[in-house]
């Protein structure tokens, strides 16, 4: 009962002020210590135009951002492609290249938590972060009930938000790619040329410069690396 009150307070959250309060409440009484809460236009969409509340410490978002780690957040490619939570500790990480940012998000006390996936009817997607530096009271991956209420505080945000994040409702205007162009992007990140991915893809050389010349056009820059560069931070690809 107290936990249903406690997410009828979101909904009735009259500031994004008091909903973040409401928000931080109710995580704590389920044991986390950090929130974060993201929800961006459209899973190509930059990073910037994402909606981001959260109590995470200050010095941690300025690393994150100021070195992209979102490009190497496994929590943000796993909620891309999945509907299914996530839960992540040290052993997530450990013997992949994703451990470095695991290993700095312990230097500011977020060693483990679960990030359940958001994808909205428009195209939205996001993510909402229940963090703690407690590993012993996070027994929600064995534990059906704990997830179900887990989902069912996801739902709840994300159904409260929603008058306070307008701006989301709004069309992006973004990049579109066919699928030859995403494949030859896809292989240019890697390195390969264009006589290396025509054989690839069993098409001419001519045709794979004539996809790269759109791309180029489409993210109005002048080099393939550029056009690499723009697609990562659009999001339609992620470095391996």
């Amino acid at each position: 009962m107290r936990q249903f009150e406690q997410l009828s307070r979101l909904l009735e959250s009259d500031s994004p002020e008091s909903w973040r309060s409401n928000l931080l409440a109710i995580a704590d009484d389920c044991g986390f210590s950090h929130v974060l809460f993201g929800l961006s236009p459209s899973k190509t969409a930059p990073m910037d135009e994402a909606l981001i509340i959260t109590n995470y410490p200050e010095a941690w978002r300025d690393t994150y951002v100021h070195d992209q780690m979102h490009m190497v957040d496994p929590t943000v490619a796993h909620c891309l492609g999945s509907m299914v939570p996530i839960s992540w500790d040290s052993s997530t990480f450990n013997g992949t290249r994703q451990h470095e940012f695991y290993e700095q998000a312990c230097g500011f006390g977020l060693t483990s938590g679960i990030s359940l996936p958001i994808h909205g009817s428009a195209g939205e997607f996001g993510m909402l972060s229940l963090v703690s530096s407690d590993r012993e009271h996070l027994e929600f991956e064995t534990d059906f009930q704990a997830m179900a209420t887990l989902s069912l505080i996801r739902d709840f945000t994300v159904a409260s938000i929603e008058k306070f994040a307008a701006n989301l409702s709004k069309k992006h205007s973004e990049v579109k790619l066919t699928r030859r162009e995403l494949e030859c992007i896809k292989w240019v990140m890697v390195g390969k040329s264009s006589w290396e991915i025509s054989m690839i893809l069993n098409c001419s050389e001519a045709t794979v410069n004539f996809h790269i010349a759109n791309m180029k056009k489409k993210f109005d820059v002048n080099t393939r690396q550029q056009a690499v560069v723009k697609a990562i931070k659009d999001g339609f690809i992620i470095p391996s």
